[in-house]
């Protein structure tokens, strides 16, 4: 499959948040694959002579090349207007046409080992890592579907699991991605735990992660599916890293995959849209327990308590 890459290089005085603002227009594009990286991380000469090695941040996102390809570039050049005009970051973007080989080539540079909690270290295949004494690591290969362990949706779950998760406990992850919640979850004592993806890429992106970390038990499995939809049991913890948009939705029907006294953890939130998810909640009844934000990102947990 053939795919463009589109380099968003920008400048702010607030790299870190402008970083984070980008990712989530990529986001918002329904991308898996996004990529940031720092000035220190340039492996090669820059695709447009004006910025220079070693002074400038990018992102960048990965578009599939098919008839929505268009759509999405004007959106992502609007939202990309819109971001110098409201928060000033000046920004340009580099289009490169690329095929998937090239493509997870280009952004396994960028990927290194990832020390997430004093427990939890994820680690890619292709690098080398020694655990220190307590530390449980999860290896991924997350080819084109999202969920590093890098990205701060993705971190702020797994400390949230960390702290939530009882020996036992039933866990779905719904938008599992590259499954790396889900074997953070097995990894940290859960005896059942599904995962739902509305992309059969990631379905089975996941399933070979799960195969990696030796988690190929009966009780653990991945379906392609619409949320919670057409899920029959219930869990003690559901985790899910999407769009805030996505979660609302999802809170709708969320109570009925929910063990009494089940906890709901949602990241993907950006900060200005964690009210609308709180008030939702609590409109439906479940009680926030805590919340967490690491930048622009917030990630939310809740408890079922009716």
């Amino acid at each position: 499959m053939h795919w463009t890459e589109a380099k968003v290089i920008f400048e702010s005085s607030e790299p870190i948040m402008a970083g984070d603002l980008i990712s989530n227009i990529f986001y918002n594009l329904d991308l898996q694959g996004v990529c940031i990286e720092e000035p220190d991380d340039w492996p090669h000469e820059p695709l447009d002579a004006s910025f220079q090695v070693g002074r400038d941040y990018a992102v960048s996102g990965y578009l599939p090349l098919d008839n929505k390809t268009e759509g999405r570039r004007s959106t992502l050049e609007e939202s990309l207007a819109i971001l110098e005009r409201e928060n000033n970051i000046v920004s340009k973007i580099v289009y490169r046409k690329i095929d998937e080989e090239d493509w997870a080539e280009s952004w396994k540079k960028y990927f290194s080992p990832e020390k997430i909690t004093d427990r939890i270290v994820v680690k890619p295949t292709w690098r080398q890592y020694s655990p220190e004494k307590g530390e449980t690591i999860i290896e991924i290969d997350p080819g084109m579907a999202f969920g590093t362990g890098t990205h701060p949706t993705t971190s702020l779950c797994i400390e949230m699991i960390e702290k939530y998760i009882g020996p036992g406990d039933t866990v779905l992850d719904i938008g599992t991605g590259s499954g790396i919640l889900m074997i953070a979850a097995a990894k940290l004592g859960a005896k059942k735990v599904w995962g739902v993806d509305n992309d059969e890429t990631a379905v089975r992106i996941a399933k070979e992660n799960l195969q990696l970390n030796r988690i190929d038990a009966p009780e653990f499995r991945v379906m392609k599916g619409n949320l919670a939809k057409g899920i029959k049991r219930r869990f003690n913890i559901i985790t899910a890293n999407i769009l805030s948009e996505v979660i609302v939705l999802l809170l709708d029907h969320i109570k009925g995959v929910m063990e009494r006294e089940g906890i709901l953890i949602c990241s993907g939130i950006i900060e200005k849209n964690a009210g609308i998810v709180l008030d939702k909640m609590g409109r439906i009844g479940l009680e926030t327990v805590e919340t967490r934000s690491k930048g622009e990102w917030v990630t939310i947990a809740a408890k079922k308590n009716r």
